[in-house]
């Protein structure tokens, strides 16, 4: 048997994958826009967006660009039913995108400097075999619009660690935002404010 050392016969290329994941975003950035959360439940998973339009001191050269359009997430997210990792199902009969918006609704209002009223959201449900879409078309908005909470500031989408596990330390996120009551317990060393605002401001400027 001939043995190949030449590994770019192993490389895979679709241009048709590509122009599905396309289409997909040419979709999600026409989904009409919502105040955060959204006022109505509904079933499905997919990918969200967060846009920022407020008067935080250092997110307002996100909030200018949101003034009139959307146009820059400052958070890309997904939501999945617990089954869809194992491949076990690829229909939600649950809101896990509507529950995780309201998740990220309660993050904000707890906060002691940011207003929900700044927060607008969109979103796409994936379902059936459109549900393999969820991790390449959130991957690509990341890698597009480099929102903020994904990319600079990190820990927007942690959640309690539990009883026992509080020494640990506060996230970026945390930090910048105080107020999450599951955060203010949180015992281990945070990184220093002074650190995280400049690395958001070298990043807008």
């Amino acid at each position: 048997m001939e043995i190949h050392s030449d590994f770019s016969l192993h490389v895979f290329h679709s241009p048709k994958f590509q122009s599905v994941v396309e289409d997909a975003i040419s979709f999600f950035n026409e989904t009409p826009v919502h105040k955060l959360p959204p006022p109505g439940r509904f079933i499905g998973g997919g990918i969200y967006a967060l846009y920022y339009t407020g008067s935080f001191e250092f997110y307002l050269p996100i909030a200018k660009l949101n003034r009139e359009n959307m146009n820059q997430p400052i958070y890309v997210g997904k939501a999945v039913s617990p089954g869809w990792r194992t491949a076990r199902t690829q229909i939600s009969e649950t809101p896990d995108l509507y529950n995780r918006l309201r998740e990220h609704a309660r993050s904000i209002q707890q906060t002691s400097n940011l207003s929900l009223d700044d927060f607008m959201c969109r979103f796409m449900i994936l379902k059936d075999a459109e549900s393999d879409l969820v991790v390449p078309v959130e991957a690509e908005l990341i890698r597009r619009y480099t929102p903020l909470w994904n990319t600079v500031v990190d820990g927007f989408g942690n959640h309690d660690p539990g009883s026992g596990r509080y020494n640990q330390a506060k996230s970026e996120w945390d930090v910048l935002h105080p107020g999450r009551p599951w955060a203010e317990k949180l015992t281990g060393v945070s990184p220093p404010l002074g650190d995280i605002i400049e690395k958001v401001q070298y990043t807008l400027s």
